[in-house]
Protein backbone atom coordinates (compact mmCIF):
# COMPACT_ATOMS: atom_id res chain seq x y z
CA UNK A 1 0.00 0.00 0.00
CA UNK A 2 1.42 3.39 -1.00
CA UNK A 3 2.13 6.18 1.48
CA UNK A 4 -0.47 8.41 -0.20
CA UNK A 5 -3.16 5.71 0.04
CA UNK A 6 -2.39 5.15 3.71
CA UNK A 7 -2.56 8.88 4.35
CA UNK A 8 -5.94 9.12 2.59
CA UNK A 9 -7.38 6.27 4.63
CA UNK A 10 -6.21 7.84 7.87
CA UNK A 11 -7.92 11.09 6.89
CA UNK A 12 -11.10 9.17 6.13
CA UNK A 13 -11.03 7.40 9.50
CA UNK A 14 -10.41 10.72 11.26
CA UNK A 15 -13.38 12.26 9.46
CA UNK A 16 -15.59 9.29 10.33
CA UNK A 17 -14.57 9.50 14.00
CA UNK A 18 -15.92 13.05 14.08
CA UNK A 19 -19.36 11.72 13.12
CA UNK A 20 -19.70 9.88 16.44
CA UNK A 21 -21.68 12.78 17.91
CA UNK A 22 -24.39 11.99 15.34
CA UNK A 23 -24.64 8.37 16.43
CA UNK A 24 -28.08 8.81 17.99
CA UNK A 25 -29.39 10.05 14.63
CA UNK A 26 -28.46 6.82 12.86
CA UNK A 27 -29.58 7.71 9.35
CA UNK A 28 -27.76 11.04 9.42
CA UNK A 29 -24.59 9.41 10.79
CA UNK A 30 -24.55 6.69 8.11
CA UNK A 31 -25.23 9.21 5.35
CA UNK A 32 -22.29 11.29 6.58
CA UNK A 33 -20.01 8.26 6.54
CA UNK A 34 -21.01 7.32 2.98
CA UNK A 35 -20.53 10.91 1.81
CA UNK A 36 -17.01 10.95 3.32
CA UNK A 37 -16.18 7.76 1.41
CA UNK A 38 -17.49 9.25 -1.81
CA UNK A 39 -15.69 12.58 -1.43
CA UNK A 40 -12.29 11.21 -0.40
CA UNK A 41 -12.08 7.92 -2.29
CA UNK A 42 -13.84 8.77 -5.56
CA UNK A 43 -16.61 6.27 -4.92
CA UNK A 44 -19.65 6.65 -7.18
CA UNK A 45 -22.31 4.99 -5.07
CA UNK A 46 -22.44 3.44 -1.64
CA UNK A 47 -25.15 1.70 0.36
CA UNK A 48 -25.67 0.25 3.80
CA UNK A 49 -28.13 -2.64 3.64
CA UNK A 50 -29.47 -4.00 6.95
CA UNK A 51 -31.31 -7.16 7.89
CA UNK A 52 -34.97 -6.63 8.84
CA UNK A 53 -36.04 -9.39 11.29
CA UNK A 54 -39.74 -8.66 10.69
CA UNK A 55 -39.66 -9.30 6.93
CA UNK A 56 -36.65 -11.62 6.94
CA UNK A 57 -35.11 -9.60 4.10
CA UNK A 58 -32.24 -7.24 3.47
CA UNK A 59 -33.19 -3.65 2.65
CA UNK A 60 -31.14 -0.58 1.86
CA UNK A 61 -31.17 1.54 5.00
CA UNK A 62 -28.89 4.37 3.89
CA UNK A 63 -27.41 5.29 0.54
CA UNK A 64 -25.29 7.86 -1.24
CA UNK A 65 -25.69 8.50 -4.93
CA UNK A 66 -29.16 6.87 -5.14
CA UNK A 67 -32.54 8.54 -5.55
CA UNK A 68 -35.39 7.73 -3.18
CA UNK A 69 -36.98 5.44 -5.80
CA UNK A 70 -33.69 3.64 -6.47
CA UNK A 71 -33.19 3.13 -2.74
CA UNK A 72 -36.72 1.77 -2.39
CA UNK A 73 -35.98 -0.92 -4.98
CA UNK A 74 -33.04 -2.25 -2.97
CA UNK A 75 -34.72 -5.13 -1.13
CA UNK A 76 -33.15 -8.58 -1.27
CA UNK A 77 -34.02 -12.07 -0.14
CA UNK A 78 -31.40 -13.93 1.85
CA UNK A 79 -30.64 -16.19 -1.13
CA UNK A 80 -30.66 -13.40 -3.70
CA UNK A 81 -27.74 -11.77 -5.52
CA UNK A 82 -24.33 -10.74 -4.30
CA UNK A 83 -25.75 -8.88 -1.30
CA UNK A 84 -27.37 -12.09 -0.09
CA UNK A 85 -24.11 -14.02 -0.60
CA UNK A 86 -22.10 -11.49 1.42
CA UNK A 87 -24.64 -11.61 4.27
CA UNK A 88 -24.89 -15.42 4.34
CA UNK A 89 -21.15 -16.08 4.12
CA UNK A 90 -20.10 -13.08 6.25
CA UNK A 91 -17.23 -12.55 3.80
CA UNK A 92 -16.30 -9.71 1.39
CA UNK A 93 -17.14 -10.01 -2.31
CA UNK A 94 -15.35 -8.12 -5.09
CA UNK A 95 -16.48 -7.71 -8.71
CA UNK A 96 -13.82 -6.07 -10.94
CA UNK A 97 -16.34 -5.41 -13.72
CA UNK A 98 -20.03 -5.54 -12.82
CA UNK A 99 -21.07 -5.76 -16.49
CA UNK A 100 -19.54 -9.24 -16.63
CA UNK A 101 -20.98 -10.59 -13.37
CA UNK A 102 -24.17 -12.72 -13.83
CA UNK A 103 -24.99 -12.59 -10.08
CA UNK A 104 -25.13 -8.82 -10.17
CA UNK A 105 -28.85 -7.94 -10.08
CA UNK A 106 -28.71 -4.12 -10.24
CA UNK A 107 -32.10 -3.92 -8.51
CA UNK A 108 -31.73 -0.20 -7.94
CA UNK A 109 -31.25 0.39 -11.68
CA UNK A 110 -28.36 2.80 -11.17
CA UNK A 111 -25.74 1.03 -13.29
CA UNK A 112 -27.55 0.25 -16.53
CA UNK A 113 -25.73 2.85 -18.60
CA UNK A 114 -22.03 3.40 -17.98
CA UNK A 115 -19.15 3.89 -20.37
CA UNK A 116 -16.63 3.26 -17.62
CA UNK A 117 -15.54 0.01 -16.10
CA UNK A 118 -17.25 -0.03 -12.72
CA UNK A 119 -16.00 -2.22 -9.91
CA UNK A 120 -18.02 -3.35 -6.90
CA UNK A 121 -16.79 -4.03 -3.37
CA UNK A 122 -19.11 -5.44 -0.73
CA UNK A 123 -18.22 -6.24 2.88
CA UNK A 124 -20.33 -7.67 5.71
CA UNK A 125 -21.24 -5.56 8.74
CA UNK A 126 -20.57 -7.85 11.70
CA UNK A 127 -21.56 -7.47 15.32
CA UNK A 128 -20.12 -9.98 17.78
CA UNK A 129 -19.11 -12.12 14.80
CA UNK A 130 -22.61 -12.32 13.29
CA UNK A 131 -23.75 -10.43 10.17
CA UNK A 132 -26.30 -7.64 10.67
CA UNK A 133 -25.93 -6.00 7.28
CA UNK A 134 -23.81 -5.33 4.19
CA UNK A 135 -21.92 -2.27 2.95
CA UNK A 136 -21.54 -1.97 -0.83
CA UNK A 137 -19.44 0.53 -2.79
CA UNK A 138 -19.03 1.27 -6.52
CA UNK A 139 -15.96 2.94 -7.97
CA UNK A 140 -14.14 3.22 -11.27
CA UNK A 141 -11.78 0.27 -11.75
CA UNK A 142 -8.14 1.29 -11.19
CA UNK A 143 -6.51 -2.12 -10.79
CA UNK A 144 -6.73 -5.27 -8.70
CA UNK A 145 -4.26 -3.99 -6.13
CA UNK A 146 -6.49 -1.02 -5.39
CA UNK A 147 -9.54 -3.30 -5.08
CA UNK A 148 -7.73 -5.44 -2.50
CA UNK A 149 -6.78 -2.32 -0.53
CA UNK A 150 -10.35 -1.01 -0.74
CA UNK A 151 -11.70 -4.30 0.59
CA UNK A 152 -9.41 -4.22 3.65
CA UNK A 153 -10.20 -0.58 4.37
CA UNK A 154 -13.97 -0.96 3.94
CA UNK A 155 -13.88 -3.91 6.35
CA UNK A 156 -12.50 -1.51 8.97
CA UNK A 157 -15.20 1.07 8.13
CA UNK A 158 -17.89 -1.64 8.39
CA UNK A 159 -16.62 -2.43 11.89
CA UNK A 160 -17.08 1.21 12.87
CA UNK A 161 -20.58 1.20 11.38
CA UNK A 162 -21.47 -1.90 13.40
CA UNK A 163 -20.50 -0.01 16.57
CA UNK A 164 -22.73 2.89 15.52
CA UNK A 165 -25.59 0.44 15.04
CA UNK A 166 -24.91 -1.26 18.36
CA UNK A 167 -24.78 2.04 20.25
CA UNK A 168 -27.99 3.21 18.60
CA UNK A 169 -29.77 -0.03 19.55
CA UNK A 170 -28.60 0.21 23.17
CA UNK A 171 -29.82 3.80 23.40
CA UNK A 172 -33.20 2.80 21.96
CA UNK A 173 -33.56 -0.01 24.50
CA UNK A 174 -32.57 2.35 27.29
CA UNK A 175 -35.09 4.93 26.11
CA UNK A 176 -37.79 2.26 25.99
CA UNK A 177 -36.91 1.17 29.54
CA UNK A 178 -37.01 4.77 30.76
CA UNK A 179 -40.36 5.34 29.07
CA UNK A 180 -41.69 2.19 30.72
CA UNK A 181 -40.37 3.32 34.10
CA UNK A 182 -41.85 6.78 33.55
CA UNK A 183 -45.20 5.20 32.73
CA UNK A 184 -45.09 3.16 35.95
CA UNK A 185 -44.30 6.28 37.97
CA UNK A 186 -47.15 8.20 36.32
CA UNK A 187 -49.48 5.33 37.13
CA UNK A 188 -48.34 5.28 40.77
CA UNK A 189 -48.83 9.04 41.07
CA UNK A 190 -52.34 8.66 39.63
CA UNK A 191 -53.16 6.05 42.30
CA UNK A 192 -51.83 8.21 45.13
CA UNK A 193 -53.65 11.32 43.93
CA UNK A 194 -56.97 9.57 43.29
CA UNK A 195 -56.48 9.77 39.53
CA UNK A 196 -57.64 7.00 37.19
CA UNK A 197 -56.11 3.61 37.95
CA UNK A 198 -57.01 -0.06 37.69
CA UNK A 199 -58.55 -1.57 40.82
CA UNK A 200 -57.70 -5.22 41.18
CA UNK A 201 -54.70 -7.51 41.45
CA UNK A 202 -56.09 -10.67 39.88
CA UNK A 203 -53.96 -12.26 37.19
CA UNK A 204 -56.41 -11.14 34.51
CA UNK A 205 -56.24 -7.49 35.60
CA UNK A 206 -52.47 -7.56 36.05
CA UNK A 207 -52.23 -8.60 32.40
CA UNK A 208 -54.50 -5.71 31.40
CA UNK A 209 -52.32 -3.35 33.44
CA UNK A 210 -49.19 -4.63 31.68
CA UNK A 211 -50.78 -4.20 28.23
CA UNK A 212 -51.90 -0.67 29.12
CA UNK A 213 -48.42 0.32 30.31
CA UNK A 214 -46.83 -1.00 27.10
CA UNK A 215 -49.26 0.51 24.61
CA UNK A 216 -49.78 3.87 26.33
CA UNK A 217 -46.35 5.19 25.33
CA UNK A 218 -46.89 4.30 21.66
CA UNK A 219 -49.09 5.80 18.96
CA UNK A 220 -50.92 2.52 18.31
CA UNK A 221 -54.70 2.40 17.84
CA UNK A 222 -56.27 0.44 20.71
CA UNK A 223 -59.44 -1.69 20.68
CA UNK A 224 -60.91 -2.44 24.13
CA UNK A 225 -63.08 -5.55 24.25
CA UNK A 226 -65.37 -6.75 26.99
CA UNK A 227 -68.88 -6.72 28.41
CA UNK A 228 -70.70 -3.52 29.33
CA UNK A 229 -69.70 -2.08 32.68
CA UNK A 230 -66.25 -3.66 32.89
CA UNK A 231 -64.44 -0.32 32.90
CA UNK A 232 -63.37 0.10 29.27
CA UNK A 233 -63.82 3.88 29.45
CA UNK A 234 -61.58 3.99 32.51
CA UNK A 235 -58.92 1.94 30.68
CA UNK A 236 -59.13 4.35 27.74
CA UNK A 237 -58.67 7.30 30.08
CA UNK A 238 -55.65 5.66 31.72
CA UNK A 239 -54.00 5.04 28.33
CA UNK A 240 -54.50 8.72 27.50
CA UNK A 241 -53.19 9.90 30.88
CA UNK A 242 -50.02 7.79 30.55
CA UNK A 243 -49.32 8.92 26.98
CA UNK A 244 -47.52 11.95 25.57
CA UNK A 245 -50.97 13.37 24.72
CA UNK A 246 -51.95 13.80 28.38
CA UNK A 247 -51.96 17.61 28.21
CA UNK A 248 -54.38 17.55 25.25
CA UNK A 249 -58.12 16.65 25.16
CA UNK A 250 -59.61 13.25 25.88
CA UNK A 251 -62.89 13.25 23.95
CA UNK A 252 -65.52 10.54 24.53
CA UNK A 253 -68.19 9.68 21.97
CA UNK A 254 -70.79 6.96 22.50
CA UNK A 255 -71.67 5.72 19.01
CA UNK A 256 -74.82 3.99 20.29
CA UNK A 257 -76.20 6.96 22.20
CA UNK A 258 -76.39 9.40 19.27
CA UNK A 259 -79.02 8.97 16.51
CA UNK A 260 -77.57 7.88 13.18
CA UNK A 261 -78.65 11.06 11.40
CA UNK A 262 -76.77 13.19 13.96
CA UNK A 263 -73.69 11.04 14.52
CA UNK A 264 -71.84 12.18 11.38
CA UNK A 265 -72.31 15.84 12.34
CA UNK A 266 -71.18 15.05 15.90
CA UNK A 267 -68.00 13.30 14.75
CA UNK A 268 -66.95 15.42 11.78
CA UNK A 269 -68.75 18.76 12.28
CA UNK A 270 -70.71 20.85 9.78
CA UNK A 271 -70.77 24.22 8.05
CA UNK A 272 -73.45 26.83 8.44
CA UNK A 273 -76.40 26.07 6.17
CA UNK A 274 -75.32 22.46 5.57
CA UNK A 275 -78.80 21.29 6.60
CA UNK A 276 -81.96 22.62 8.21
CA UNK A 277 -81.08 23.94 11.65
CA UNK A 278 -77.37 24.40 10.94
CA UNK A 279 -77.42 28.08 11.87
CA UNK A 280 -73.68 28.24 12.60
CA UNK A 281 -70.48 26.36 11.86
CA UNK A 282 -69.64 23.64 14.38
CA UNK A 283 -66.37 21.66 14.57
CA UNK A 284 -66.74 17.93 15.13
CA UNK A 285 -65.39 15.79 17.93
CA UNK A 286 -62.36 14.77 15.87
CA UNK A 287 -61.33 18.42 15.63
CA UNK A 288 -61.98 18.85 19.36
CA UNK A 289 -59.59 15.95 20.00
CA UNK A 290 -56.73 17.36 17.88
CA UNK A 291 -53.34 16.39 19.41
CA UNK A 292 -55.21 14.34 22.00
CA UNK A 293 -57.27 11.15 22.11
CA UNK A 294 -60.76 10.32 20.92
CA UNK A 295 -62.55 7.44 22.65
CA UNK A 296 -65.20 5.83 20.45
CA UNK A 297 -67.39 3.75 22.74
CA UNK A 298 -69.75 1.09 21.35
CA UNK A 299 -67.92 1.18 18.02
CA UNK A 300 -69.82 -1.93 16.95
CA UNK A 301 -72.95 0.24 16.66
CA UNK A 302 -71.38 2.61 14.13
CA UNK A 303 -73.58 2.70 10.98
CA UNK A 304 -72.07 1.31 7.77
CA UNK A 305 -72.57 4.68 6.11
CA UNK A 306 -70.07 6.23 8.53
CA UNK A 307 -67.59 3.38 8.67
CA UNK A 308 -65.89 4.33 5.40
CA UNK A 309 -65.43 7.90 6.63
CA UNK A 310 -63.92 6.67 9.90
CA UNK A 311 -61.63 4.36 7.93
CA UNK A 312 -60.32 7.36 6.01
CA UNK A 313 -59.60 9.22 9.25
CA UNK A 314 -57.69 6.18 10.53
CA UNK A 315 -55.66 5.84 7.33
CA UNK A 316 -55.13 9.44 6.25
CA UNK A 317 -56.03 11.47 9.36
CA UNK A 318 -58.24 13.68 7.18
CA UNK A 319 -61.96 14.37 6.55
CA UNK A 320 -64.44 17.04 5.45
CA UNK A 321 -67.16 18.67 7.51
CA UNK A 322 -70.73 18.23 6.30
CA UNK A 323 -71.41 20.92 3.71
CA UNK A 324 -67.74 21.63 3.02
CA UNK A 325 -65.25 20.55 0.36
CA UNK A 326 -62.27 21.65 2.43
CA UNK A 327 -60.16 18.73 3.62
CA UNK A 328 -59.13 19.03 7.26
CA UNK A 329 -56.20 17.25 8.89
CA UNK A 330 -56.14 16.06 12.50
CA UNK A 331 -53.50 14.49 14.69
CA UNK A 332 -55.51 12.29 17.00
CA UNK A 333 -55.12 8.91 18.65
CA UNK A 334 -58.12 6.62 18.35
CA UNK A 335 -59.16 4.27 21.15
CA UNK A 336 -62.36 2.33 20.53
CA UNK A 337 -64.40 -0.02 22.68
CA UNK A 338 -67.15 -2.54 22.11
CA UNK A 339 -69.07 -5.28 23.90
CA UNK A 340 -69.90 -6.97 20.59
CA UNK A 341 -68.04 -9.59 18.57
CA UNK A 342 -66.78 -7.49 15.68
CA UNK A 343 -65.60 -10.56 13.77
CA UNK A 344 -69.17 -11.88 13.73
CA UNK A 345 -70.44 -8.50 12.55
CA UNK A 346 -67.86 -8.58 9.74
CA UNK A 347 -69.12 -12.03 8.71
CA UNK A 348 -72.69 -10.73 8.71
CA UNK A 349 -71.75 -7.77 6.54
CA UNK A 350 -72.59 -5.29 9.30
CA UNK A 351 -69.02 -4.11 9.88
CA UNK A 352 -66.31 -3.35 7.34
CA UNK A 353 -63.49 -5.87 7.41
CA UNK A 354 -60.84 -3.25 6.53
CA UNK A 355 -62.06 -0.99 9.33
CA UNK A 356 -61.99 -3.89 11.78
CA UNK A 357 -58.32 -4.59 11.03
CA UNK A 358 -57.48 -0.89 11.31
CA UNK A 359 -59.11 -0.70 14.75
CA UNK A 360 -57.75 -4.03 15.94
CA UNK A 361 -54.07 -3.00 15.97
CA UNK A 362 -53.71 -3.57 19.72
CA UNK A 363 -56.71 -5.37 21.24
CA UNK A 364 -57.10 -5.49 25.03
CA UNK A 365 -59.72 -7.76 26.63
CA UNK A 366 -61.15 -6.35 29.85
CA UNK A 367 -62.47 -9.30 31.89
CA UNK A 368 -65.89 -9.45 33.49
CA UNK A 369 -66.15 -9.32 37.28
CA UNK A 370 -67.24 -12.97 37.44
CA UNK A 371 -63.91 -13.87 35.77
CA UNK A 372 -61.94 -12.16 38.56
CA UNK A 373 -63.95 -12.62 41.73
CA UNK A 374 -60.82 -12.31 43.85
CA UNK A 375 -60.93 -8.58 43.00
CA UNK A 376 -64.41 -8.05 44.48
CA UNK A 377 -63.11 -7.17 48.00
CA UNK A 378 -60.78 -4.57 46.48
CA UNK A 379 -63.58 -3.14 44.35
CA UNK A 380 -65.87 -2.97 47.37
CA UNK A 381 -63.18 -1.25 49.40
CA UNK A 382 -62.48 1.19 46.55
CA UNK A 383 -66.12 2.19 46.12
CA UNK A 384 -66.65 2.38 49.88
CA UNK A 385 -63.90 5.02 50.03
CA UNK A 386 -65.36 6.85 47.05
CA UNK A 387 -68.82 7.00 48.65
CA UNK A 388 -67.36 8.00 52.00
CA UNK A 389 -65.78 11.03 50.31
CA UNK A 390 -69.02 11.73 48.44
CA UNK A 391 -71.55 11.28 51.27
CA UNK A 392 -69.45 11.44 54.43
CA UNK A 393 -70.68 7.99 55.45
CA UNK A 394 -69.04 4.62 55.81
CA UNK A 395 -70.34 1.17 54.91
CA UNK A 396 -70.14 -1.88 57.13
CA UNK A 397 -70.97 -5.31 55.71
CA UNK A 398 -71.88 -8.30 57.83
CA UNK A 399 -70.22 -11.59 57.00
CA UNK A 400 -73.42 -12.86 55.40
CA UNK A 401 -73.78 -9.76 53.23
CA UNK A 402 -70.16 -10.01 52.11
CA UNK A 403 -70.56 -13.70 51.29
CA UNK A 404 -73.56 -12.89 49.14
CA UNK A 405 -71.73 -10.15 47.24
CA UNK A 406 -68.77 -12.47 46.63
CA UNK A 407 -71.01 -15.25 45.36
CA UNK A 408 -72.93 -13.03 42.94
CA UNK A 409 -72.00 -13.09 39.23
CA UNK A 410 -72.40 -9.32 38.67
CA UNK A 411 -73.91 -9.33 35.16
CA UNK A 412 -73.64 -5.52 35.15
CA UNK A 413 -69.98 -5.85 36.17
CA UNK A 414 -68.13 -3.00 37.90
CA UNK A 415 -70.84 -0.47 37.08
CA UNK A 416 -73.48 -2.61 38.82
CA UNK A 417 -71.23 -3.10 41.85
CA UNK A 418 -70.56 0.64 42.14
CA UNK A 419 -74.27 1.45 41.90
CA UNK A 420 -75.14 -1.09 44.58
CA UNK A 421 -72.51 0.27 47.00
CA UNK A 422 -73.84 3.80 46.49
CA UNK A 423 -77.40 2.62 47.10
CA UNK A 424 -76.40 0.83 50.32
CA UNK A 425 -74.48 3.85 51.60
CA UNK A 426 -77.52 6.09 51.02
CA UNK A 427 -80.01 3.72 52.66
CA UNK A 428 -78.18 2.29 55.67
CA UNK A 429 -77.04 5.44 57.54
CA UNK A 430 -73.80 3.83 58.81
CA UNK A 431 -75.70 0.77 60.06
CA UNK A 432 -74.29 -2.71 59.31
CA UNK A 433 -75.67 -4.08 56.04
CA UNK A 434 -77.43 -7.40 56.51
CA UNK A 435 -77.60 -10.13 53.86
CA UNK A 436 -81.40 -9.80 53.54
CA UNK A 437 -81.08 -6.22 52.27
CA UNK A 438 -78.34 -7.17 49.82
CA UNK A 439 -80.35 -10.14 48.58
CA UNK A 440 -83.39 -7.97 47.91
CA UNK A 441 -81.33 -5.65 45.73
CA UNK A 442 -79.56 -8.41 43.84
CA UNK A 443 -82.67 -10.41 43.04
CA UNK A 444 -84.41 -7.28 41.75
CA UNK A 445 -81.55 -6.13 39.55
CA UNK A 446 -82.37 -5.64 35.86
CA UNK A 447 -81.37 -8.77 33.96
CA UNK A 448 -79.25 -8.80 30.85
CA UNK A 449 -80.78 -10.19 27.66
CA UNK A 450 -80.11 -13.91 27.45
CA UNK A 451 -80.83 -17.02 29.57
CA UNK A 452 -82.65 -16.40 32.84
CA UNK A 453 -80.34 -16.18 35.83
CA UNK A 454 -80.64 -18.64 38.67
CA UNK A 455 -81.64 -17.31 42.11
CA UNK A 456 -78.69 -16.12 44.17
CA UNK A 457 -77.39 -18.73 46.57
CA UNK A 458 -74.70 -18.44 49.20
CA UNK A 459 -72.01 -21.07 49.17
CA UNK A 460 -69.09 -22.22 51.30
CA UNK A 461 -65.94 -22.75 49.21
CA UNK A 462 -62.92 -24.80 50.30
CA UNK A 463 -61.17 -23.59 53.41
CA UNK A 464 -58.23 -22.16 51.46
CA UNK A 465 -60.53 -20.01 49.31
CA UNK A 466 -60.93 -16.59 50.87
CA UNK A 467 -64.00 -15.51 48.92
CA UNK A 468 -66.43 -16.02 51.78
CA UNK A 469 -64.18 -15.15 54.71
CA UNK A 470 -65.12 -12.19 56.90
CA UNK A 471 -63.96 -8.81 55.65
CA UNK A 472 -61.21 -8.62 58.29
CA UNK A 473 -59.70 -11.93 57.13
CA UNK A 474 -59.99 -10.84 53.50
CA UNK A 475 -58.11 -7.64 54.31
CA UNK A 476 -55.43 -9.60 56.19
CA UNK A 477 -54.90 -11.91 53.22
CA UNK A 478 -54.70 -8.93 50.87
CA UNK A 479 -52.00 -7.27 53.02
CA UNK A 480 -50.06 -10.54 53.23
CA UNK A 481 -50.23 -11.06 49.45
CA UNK A 482 -48.96 -7.53 48.83
CA UNK A 483 -46.05 -8.07 51.22
CA UNK A 484 -45.09 -11.32 49.47
CA UNK A 485 -45.20 -9.64 46.03
CA UNK A 486 -42.92 -6.87 47.30
CA UNK A 487 -40.23 -9.02 48.99
CA UNK A 488 -41.76 -8.31 52.44
CA UNK A 489 -40.85 -4.61 52.23
CA UNK A 490 -43.63 -2.72 53.99
CA UNK A 491 -43.38 0.65 52.22
CA UNK A 492 -43.51 -1.01 48.79
CA UNK A 493 -46.54 -3.10 49.77
CA UNK A 494 -48.18 0.05 51.17
CA UNK A 495 -47.62 1.87 47.88
CA UNK A 496 -49.22 -1.00 45.93
CA UNK A 497 -52.27 -0.97 48.23
CA UNK A 498 -52.51 2.84 48.06
CA UNK A 499 -51.77 3.12 51.81
CA UNK A 500 -49.43 5.36 53.73
CA UNK A 501 -46.52 3.68 55.60
CA UNK A 502 -48.28 4.55 58.86
CA UNK A 503 -51.48 2.84 57.69
CA UNK A 504 -49.50 -0.21 56.65
CA UNK A 505 -47.74 -0.34 60.03
CA UNK A 506 -51.11 -0.23 61.75
CA UNK A 507 -52.33 -3.20 59.70
CA UNK A 508 -49.17 -5.17 60.38
CA UNK A 509 -49.71 -4.76 64.12
CA UNK A 510 -53.48 -5.28 63.84
CA UNK A 511 -53.04 -8.64 62.09
CA UNK A 512 -49.93 -9.70 64.09
CA UNK A 513 -47.80 -10.03 60.96
CA UNK A 514 -44.40 -9.04 62.44
CA UNK A 515 -43.16 -12.63 62.81
CA UNK A 516 -44.40 -13.62 59.36
CA UNK A 517 -42.64 -10.63 57.81
CA UNK A 518 -39.35 -11.51 59.54
CA UNK A 519 -39.56 -15.12 58.33
CA UNK A 520 -40.54 -13.97 54.85
CA UNK A 521 -37.51 -11.68 54.56
CA UNK A 522 -35.18 -14.49 55.63
CA UNK A 523 -36.72 -16.86 53.07
CA UNK A 524 -36.52 -14.20 50.35
CA UNK A 525 -32.83 -13.57 51.03
CA UNK A 526 -32.17 -17.30 50.97
CA UNK A 527 -33.86 -17.66 47.58
CA UNK A 528 -31.92 -14.71 46.18
CA UNK A 529 -28.53 -16.02 47.34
Amino acid sequence: MSTSTCSTELRVLLAISKVIDQALDLESALESILKILSDTMSMRRATVTLYDPLSGRLAISTSYGLSALEKQRGVYRMDEGITGIIFRTAKPYVVPDISLEPLFLDKTGTRRISRERISFVGVPILLHGSPIGVMNVDRVFTGQEQLDADTEFLTVVATLISQFLSLNEKVKKREAALKQENTSLKYQIARENHGPYIVGKSQAMLEVEQYVAKVAITKATVLLLGESGTGKTLIGRIIHELSDRKSHPFIKVNCAAIPENLLEAELFGYERGAFTGANSTKPGRFEDAHLGTIFLDEIGELPLTLQSKLLRVLQEREFERIGSNKTRKVDVRIISATNRELELLVGQGLFREDLYYRLNVFPVHVPAVRERKEDIPRLLNHFQKEMEREYGRGLTLTTGALDLLLAYDWPGNVRELENLVERLVILTDDKPVESELVRSFLTHETHRPGPARQPIQTFTPPEQDNLCQPLKETERREVLAALKRNAWIQYKAARELNLTPRQMGYRVRKFNLEELIAKGRVEHRRQQS
